[in-house]
């Protein structure tokens, strides 16, 4: 079997939702001593991106979206141990993603993590209802690029605001770009807290993150 019929199989197993297939592609990519970059990207990546058009197209929903998320997770948390063995430098940058205190909507922002990690990007999953000060916290721990913060409720989103507070009375806002996303999150409300950017989905996030690095 050729590497470009691996690869499409990788992908299809993505797009058809088929855990079973998609571990034991990898499984067999890792045996075989794949190029894992290339398996990531061709593979699971573009399977993972093609699930995301879908889903802008109408084609696929919210459970579809979540279902190819967690086996494309599942087959990254197989590879990444051994894609990091050959090399040191695999990240196109450190992204720290968490939602506010407060509020314990976490799927929208898992499945933006998912589509960063599809991309290259290091991603630092802090949970659901994270306090301010911790997401700066380990932003600062880990010297992150990017702080994504999401809230899905208006009486939570104020915390969005609070990390560029915490950002400016630290001296650190030139040290990382703030991107915002959940339902309440608007352009006007970006500019009010001076942050770098907001997603309303997971691609315009790995869109928004490609774009401010390359600043």
């Amino acid at each position: 079997m050729s590497q470009e019929v691996i690869f499409k199989n990788m992908v299809d197993s993505i797009v058809n939702l088929d855990e079973e297939k998609a571990l034991e592609l990898a499984n067999k990519a890792i045996k075989d001593g794949m190029n894992l970059m290339d398996v990531v990207e061709r593979g699971y990546a573009a399977g993972i991106r093609e699930v995301g058009e879908l889903w802008e197209e109408g084609e696929f929903f919210l459970p579809e979206l979540m279902r190819g998320a967690e086996i494309m997770q599942k087959c990254l948390d197989l590879i990444i141990p051994h894609l990091k063995k050959g090399s040191e430098d695999i990240s196109k940058g450190k992204v720290v993603i968490a939602t506010i205190e407060g509020d314990i909507h976490s799927i929208g922002k898992t499945i933006v993590g998912t589509m960063l990690r599809a991309y290259g990007f290091e991603v630092h999953d802090l949970g659901a209802d994270v306090p301010a000060e911790k997401i700066v916290d380990v932003a600062v721990e880990i010297n992150a690029d990017i702080i994504g913060v999401s809230a899905l409720l208006t009486t939570t989103m104020f915390g969005q605001k609070k990390i560029i507070e915490i950002l400016k009375e630290r001296n650190l806002l030139d040290r990382f770009k703030v991107i915002l996303g959940g339902a309440p999150v608007t352009g006007s409300w970006v500019t009010e807290c001076n942050a770098d950017g907001f997603a309303e989905n997971a691609i315009d996030a790995v869109k928004l993150v490609k774009s401010l690095l390359n600043k």
